[in-house]
């Protein structure tokens, strides 16, 4: 599919090959190149993130990617995608994502135009994004909080791409926020002298054991596609994705800031907050080698870095509306951030929050956050 127009000079091309699929991954990285607050992505993993024969999005989702060129030069790039587990697929919807151009209104045209055409080849209704790729991943276009770099596995877009997005017919579909807390703040007193207390005959909290890393991970989902079902597009994680989850994070995870509660033994809720990676190889342009996986593992495991992100935290549904639920969020912020304290954390960050998911705003908010970013997800009628 080629975007075709007599008056443009932009070309598309859809990725087929591993050097166009290499071409595609670093557009971002030569765009963004003079922003200051830009982190280039560790190559390795996004080739496998972006790899049907290592990502198992792919197994039950139709994907395809393009790269925009102009004038021989790779000025834009964008994935269309339908994911067939999610609950808004048989509503219509397919995804766009991994959307990045140049400040050309022509490469923006040409990128959506030939993203929407395959859509509607497949019967898609309406697409949404960006979605890069699943729902599980990022999410969201950065609109506000352009002067900060971003956390790990968070995105960070050029100002210009909201307005280029918006004059190819999209409209605002939700806002999801990424909250800033300081370490050194505690939770109001009154929530404090209760979380405080001895916990509840029941309850019981715990540190993630590393030497049952693979169970805990398969806890660490069950309990995350039960907390978030009811949650705005939110897709299920499979048993691959699990794996693959557990393969990625164990190298940077730090057991003593991974929480699990349960209630009369069984697993009821957790919070992992995640040493922020973007902060070791921010100055690594996205290569480990020669020496850069030496670098990287000093960085977290002896010099350590000083702030985290919190992508991953919930408590089953069935306990949440309990008196002894509706504690266990403030529990586990609490021996989180005792814990980060203890490592030398100065900040963390809570995201993706959706501007209207109520209680976890309200549970951020009553611990001193404040939102710092908003990331926004645009909707079009095809």
């Amino acid at each position: 599919m080629a975007y075709d127009s007599a008056t443009s000079a932009v070309q598309i091309v859809p990725v087929g090959s591993r050097p166009e699929l290499e071409r595609f991954i670093r557009v971002p990285m030569r765009l963004s190149a003079r922003d200051p607050n830009y982190i280039a992505p560790l190559l390795i993993e996004r080739r496998e993130a972006l790899s049907a024969k290592t990502n198992p999005f792919f197994a039950h989702a139709d994907v395809q990617f393009w790269l925009a060129v102009k004038d021989g030069r790779d000025v834009g790039r964008i994935s269309a995608q339908i994911d067939h587990l999610n609950p808004q697929t048989p509503e219509g919807y397919g995804n766009f994502g991994l959307i990045a151009g140049e400040d050309d209104e022509e490469v923006f045209a040409a990128l959506f135009r030939t993203a929407e055409v395959w859509l509607r080849e497949r019967g898609c209704r309406a697409a949404l994004g960006p979605i890069n790729l699943s729902t599980n991943e990022e999410v969201g276009l950065l609109v506000e909080g352009h002067d900060t770099p971003p956390m790990v596995m968070m995105g960070h877009d050029a100002p210009y791409a909201g307005p280029r997005i918006e004059a190819q017919g999209y409209v605002k579909a939700k806002d999801i926020y990424a909250y800033e807390c300081s370490v050194a703040d505690d939770l109001p007193a009154p929530i404090l002298r209760r979380v405080r207390k001895p916990l509840a005959e029941g309850v019981t909290l715990r540190t993630l054991d590393m030497k049952r890393f693979d169970a805990e991970i398969r806890t660490l989902t069950e309990i995350l596609n039960d907390a978030w079902s009811g949650n705005w597009g939110f897709t299920p994680t499979t048993e691959a994705e699990t794996k693959q989850l557990a393969t990625a994070m164990k190298m940077v995870i730090d057991p003593r800031l991974t929480w699990f509660a349960e209630i009369d033994g069984e697993p009821a809720g957790f919070m992992v907050l995640l040493p922020n990676v973007n902060e070791a190889i921010a100055d690594l342009n996205g290569k480990l080698l020669p020496f850069g996986w030496a670098k990287l593992l000093w960085r977290l495991k002896v010099a350590r870095v000083k702030s985290g992100r919190v992508p991953l935290m919930g408590v089953k549904r069935k306990f949440a509306a309990t008196h002894r639920g509706q504690l266990l969020p403030f529990q586990l912020i609490d021996a989180v951030v005792l814990a980060a304290r203890k490592l030398g954390y100065r900040r963390y960050e809570l995201s993706w929050i959706l501007e209207d998911n109520l209680p976890m705003r309200r549970i951020c908010e009553a611990g001193g956050a404040r939102i710092y970013k908003t990331y926004r997800l645009y909707e079009k009628a095809l």
